[in-house]
């Protein structure tokens, strides 16, 4: 394949182009979507190529958004809709958690809802508590949900055209502070796999595993760890559920050390989930107990300064990774 580079928002935008020309079935809708760049810059041009039948603004109403979505998908269509925001979940909880993860269970298998829902999370431009969280582990924990959160822009390409194409509902989540983040794309069409992990550096001493954004804050971690003489293997599951649990536990039999990084809270969060799963696949192959690094169990701080002491970043990491090697295990 001839690759390039890409902006993350580029790779979004170019997926979301090919596969609205591909099936006329796909239409996106969300607020503010169709006027310019629309709100994220992720939309751009779309409406200009394919009108506003197909790029469609709607009013300031979450609930109603996702309900619409709901049944366009259930007559046919493959909406995408846009959530400017994941906080915004709590407007609309009740049509994602209630109806839209429910109703192939519901209906016996009859109905399937075939709707992405892309939304953008975290921390970065000081977006304050009610802008800036981080709330994948609501949606794994609703039965009836694919959840997916790429970090590179070839695997942001490549799995929202997968999930488009797919006849379950998917949440598709971004990250504020990887639209600009540029990478390789191939210039030909293809397809990322759900529900399939991706090594992103191989090491023999410990493995990491991080979602969205920190897989970045890993990478870093494991080049500056390399130097000190560890080598960490870093994992990016990609599909947050279903999780592929294989492919993190065959590292972890070869490395004997786990470190789950994610952006959202400590307490019931993302992390917390990897941990105990991988805890009930690989325990007898530990060298060390599950380390979890994790946003503190607190709001986000419209302070920049303040806003990067809640959340993990690379130094975080790496106390994390130096504390559980140096130590004599058990």
């Amino acid at each position: 394949m001839s690759m390039r580079e890409i902006s993350y928002l580029q790779a979004l935008n170019e997926a979301l182009h090919e596969e609205m020309a591909r099936d006329m079935d796909v239409f996106i809708m969300g607020e503010d979507i169709g006027l310019g760049k629309g709100t994220l810059g992720v939309t751009e041009g779309l409406r200009h190529e394919f009108g506003p039948e197909r790029v469609r603004n709607t009013p300031i109403s979450e609930q109603a958004l996702v309900g619409a979505a709901l049944g366009a998908a259930l007559t046919g269509c493959r909406p995408i809709v846009e959530l400017m925001f994941i906080d915004l979940l709590g407007v609309c909880m009740d049509q994602v958690a209630n109806q839209v993860a429910k109703v192939t269970y519901m209906s016996g298998g009859k109905a399937r809802p075939a709707l992405v829902i892309r939304t953008q999370e975290g921390v970065g431009l000081g977006l304050a508590a009610q802008h800036s969280q981080s709330l994948e582990a609501w949606l794994v924990h609703i039965p009836g949900l694919i959840v997916v959160a790429p970090s590179t822009p070839f695997d942001a390409k490549g799995l929202l055209k997968t999930a488009v194409r797919d006849d379950n509902p998917v949440f598709f989540i971004e990250h504020k502070l990887l639209y600009s983040l540029k990478g390789p794309v191939p210039e030909e069409e293809y397809l990322v796999p759900l529900g399939v992990a991706d090594i992103k550096r191989k090491g023999r001493d410990v493995t990491i595993v991080a979602t969205s954004h920190q897989v970045q804050y890993a990478l870093a971690a494991a080049t500056t760890l390399a130097l000190e003489g560890t080598e960490a293997e870093v994992i990016d599951p990609r599909t947050l559920n279903p999780l592929d649990v294989e492919t993190i536990a065959e590292s972890v039999r070869r490395t004997h050390r786990l470190v789950v990084v994610n952006e959202g809270c400590r307490t019931g969060g993302y992390a917390s989930e990897v941990a105990a799963t991988l805890g009930e696949h690989v325990f007898e192959y530990l060298d060390a107990p599950i380390m979890r690094v994790a946003a503190k169990d607190a709001p986000i701080p419209a302070n920049l300064q303040l806003e990067r002491e809640v959340v993990p970043k690379e130094e975080d990491i790496l106390t994390t990774v130096r504390q559980m090697v140096g130590s004599s295990g058990w």
